[in-house]
């Protein structure tokens, strides 16, 4: 699914030719994800689509897929491959969950799919929505996302990208106005230009429901206008999307999940890389094949250091007053658990001072996370519990207070492995 479009250079374009060769060849290597599972049961008849005449396959591909009508997002600025049907007056929907993003246009030629697939990272799909057959077509894309999808942009790895821009009045992105990347260390005031956003966020502005003037200049964006809109009706018609909500919630936890998704990528084509070429080195050298040299033990470490910021979210942008959504998105988010005995979760929202009332990412149960290598796994669990246990002096992770590290220890001790994976790591 791509979330916006840009240039690429000859760096960007020698790191696509890096995760075609081995260990990875992501173009030839089969994905295993949501996709692959629901092919399956469509090719087995265990499962059909069904079409409707306003969104296609839309509504049932949503509900076979576990993902919320809640999380739609919408998106106006001209920057997905179907942008001609784009603009503030028919933004773009898109809608998530844990593993899976679908976007949808309306009188679309087709719906978009990216997945977090747990070996290859992000892999994009294209639905028909002229399609007649029996079951819809999955068409699996490569160069027409991955151009923009595995660049600097998303550490040099197939993944998303979230991005705010200063859209002209037809939705068009004013690239000498400059753009931001977006995730959870984003500003508000750098956020969601080009997207709608139905929502409270007191005195905090952002980018997001403007339009640039004539003239064309950043500073004539009007945050003013934008800021803590309800009712979207004012700017667009709404009825013909599955909600009439682009809920800030939804668009805070998307920034979130999109970031950590990549850091998940990065993180596992590194352990990879790093095992196949210390297998490559130790049978050059006559060497034991489980020995590490000190410049593997760096790789390791290093790669898993990144994550660990990542999963704790340092560096995330502060609040400076409390944020209220307009949609039962956080209701039906943090429902989803799991519960530790005390009923709390990684899901559970702050949005008074942060995201999270424990800044420790949900997706720590995610399939890509649960996938990465053994080593590199034990190697994030030793990294995250010596930060939890106040082992750590970096300054990065001075936002957890002692009583953040209790209770995340407490809850990740609960519900997941990971402490059983660092006692067996030391034990090693």
């Amino acid at each position: 699914m791509c979330l916006t479009v840009f240039a690429f250079s000859a760096d960007d374009a020698f790191a696509q030719l890096d995760f075609e060769r081995a260990p990875f060849e992501y173009s030839n290597s089969d994905p295993n994800d949501a996709i692959t599972r629901l092919r399956a049961k469509l090719e087995s008849e265990d499962v059909t689509l069904s079409k409707d005449d306003e969104h296609g396959y839309l509504k049932s591909l949503l509900c076979e897929l576990s993902i919320p009508e809640s999380s739609q997002t919408l998106v106006f600025s001209k920057t997905s491959f179907q942008r001609h049907r784009i603009s503030p007056k028919t933004p773009r929907a898109l809608y998530f969950n844990d593993d899976v993003y679908v976007g949808w246009v309306q009188r679309g030629d087709a719906i978009e799919i990216s997945t977090a697939d747990p070996k290859l990272g992000a892999v994009f799909y294209t639905v028909d929505q002229d399609d007649e057959g029996p079951a819809p077509n999955f068409v699996r894309e490569t160069d027409r996302c991955l151009t923009c999808h595995a660049s600097t942009h998303t550490r040099r790895v197939p993944g998303h990208i979230m991005r705010s821009v200063f859209p002209d009045r037809k939705g068009m992105p004013v690239y000498s106005a400059g753009t931001f990347r977006t995730s959870d260390r984003s500003p508000l005031k750098q956020r969601w230009g080009g997207w709608y956003v139905s929502g409270l966020h007191g005195t905090q502005r952002h980018m997001g429901n403007t339009l640039l003037g004539s003239n064309k200049q950043p500073e004539a964006l009007d945050v003013e206008s934008g800021a803590n809109v309800i009712d979207l009706e004012t700017q667009f018609k709404t009825e013909p999307y599955l909600t009439p909500h682009s809920d800030i919630v939804a668009l805070m936890v998307l920034a979130h999940q999109v970031g950590v998704h990549n850091e998940i990528t990065a993180a596992n084509y590194s352990f990879r890389r790093t095992i196949y070429d210390a297998k490559i080195m130790n049978d050059a050298l006559d060497r034991e094949s489980d020995f590490e040299s000190d410049s593997t033990k760096r790789r390791f470490a290093s790669a898993a250091e990144d994550l660990v910021e990542a999963l704790l979210m340092s560096g995330e942008a502060a609040f400076t007053a409390e944020i209220e959504g307009s949609s039962l998105f956080r209701t039906e988010f943090e429902a989803k658990g799991p519960f530790d005995p005390s009923q709390r979760s990684l899901r559970q929202l702050d949005l008074k001072n942060r995201l999270f009332r424990f800044p420790c990412s949900y997706l720590i149960y995610s399939e890509a996370f649960e996938a990465l290598p053994k080593r590199g796994r034990s190697e994030v669990s030793r990294i995250l519990f010596d930060v939890l246990d106040g082992k750590t002096e970096s300054k990065k992770f001075d936002h957890l207070s002692a009583i953040d590290r209790v209770a995340i220890r407490e809850i990740l001790t609960e519900t997941t492995s990971l402490v059983s994976i660092r006692v067996a790591a030391e034990g090693q």
